[in-house]
C-alpha cells in the first residue's frame, strides 16, 4: 500500500512536469506609460511569476518570453503593481498599461535662428543716444522781436571737451562693432563651409586672411560675394599647394 501511494505521487509529480514542460511559451509586448498615459516610463522592471524578468527601454517598451499559466506585473521604484494573469490579456502584441506616477516633461523650447536685422535695430535702440550724438556746433535761433542769436545749449557744449571726446568716441566704436557684425552676417562660417568645405582652424584661418572689407560686404551683390569666397578659396588651395612644394624642395 505504502509503494503504490509512493507511485501515485511520483506520477502526478512527471504530470505536472510534463505540463510545465510542454506550457506553450511566447513573447509578451507593451509599452508602459505614466499617469496620464502621455509618456513612456524608463527603466520599468516587468517580472513574471515563472521566473522571467526584463527593463523598459528608453521608449517604455518591453518585450518578455511568458506561458499561459504565468502571471505578470510591473515595479518602478521598488512599487509593484498588482499581478495580471497572461491567460486573460486579449492582446499579445500590445499589452500597454499606465503607471500611478508622473514624468516631469520640460515644456516644449522653440529655438529661432537669430535675424541680423532685427538685432541689428534693438542694438541702435539699445544705443540710441550713443547712435545719435552730434558734434556741438553754433546754431542760431530767432528770438522775440526778430533778434537773432545762438542756442545757449550748443554753446555750453561746445566747451565740454572731455566729454565731447568721450562721446565722440563711444559712437564711433559703437558704429565699428556694427561694421563688423555686418561683414559677420555675410561673410558667416556657414557660407564658407558651403562653398569651400572648409571646418574647424583651417576654415577660421581662411576666414581671417580672405575676411572683406565693409563697404564691399554693403554693396556687392549676392553672386559676386560668393564668387568673391569661391576665388578666395582657389588662391588659398594654390597658395598652400606651393607652401608644400617649398619645403618638399
Amino acid at each position: 500500500m505504502r509503494k503504490f501511494s509512493t507511485y501515485i505521487i511520483v506520477l502526478f509529480g512527471c504530470l505536472f512536469i510534463t505540463s510545465q514542460t510542454n506550457a506553450q511559451t511566447f513573447k509578451l509586448r507593451g509599452v508602459v506609460y505614466d499617469s496620464t498615459k502621455t509618456y513612456p516610463v524608463i527603466s520599468v522592471s516587468v517580472l513574471t511569476s515563472s521566473g522571467k524578468g526584463t527593463t523598459t527601454d528608453i521608449y517604455g517598451r518591453y518585450e518578455i518570453e511568458v506561458t499561459e499559466t504565468d502571471s505578470i506585473w510591473f515595479s518602478y521604484l521598488n512599487k509593484p503593481t498588482i499581478k495580471y494573469a497572461v491567460a486573460k490579456i486579449y492582446d499579445n502584441s500590445r499589452f500597454d498599461i499606465a503607471l500611478h506616477v508622473n514624468v516631469p516633461v520640460l515644456k516644449e523650447v522653440i529655438v529661432k535662428p537669430r535675424n541680423y536685422k532685427l538685432d541689428s535695430l534693438q542694438n541702435r535702440a539699445d544705443y540710441a543716444k550713443g547712435f545719435d550724438w552730434e558734434k556741438p556746433k553754433l546754431k542760431a535761433s530767432m528770438g522775440s522781436g526778430g533778434a537773432v542769436g545762438f542756442d545757449l545749449e550748443e554753446i555750453i557744449r561746445l566747451f565740454q571737451f572731455r566729454r565731447n571726446k568721450s562721446a565722440a568716441s563711444f559712437r564711433e566704436r559703437l558704429l565699428n562693432e556694427e561694421r563688423e557684425k555686418f561683414i559677420d552676417h555675410r561673410f558667416s562660417k556657414a557660407i564658407v563651409l558651403r562653398l569651400t568645405g572648409l571646418i574647424g582652424a583651417e576654415r577660421d584661418s581662411f576666414m581671417l586672411r580672405c575676411r572683406p572689407i565693409y563697404e564691399f560686404c554693403l554693396y556687392t551683390g549676392e553672386y559676386d560675394f560668393q564668387l568673391y569666397i569661391k576665388e578666395c578659396y582657389e588662391a588659398y588651395k594654390l597658395e598652400k599647394s606651393d607652401g608644400w612644394l617649398r619645403k618638399e624642395n
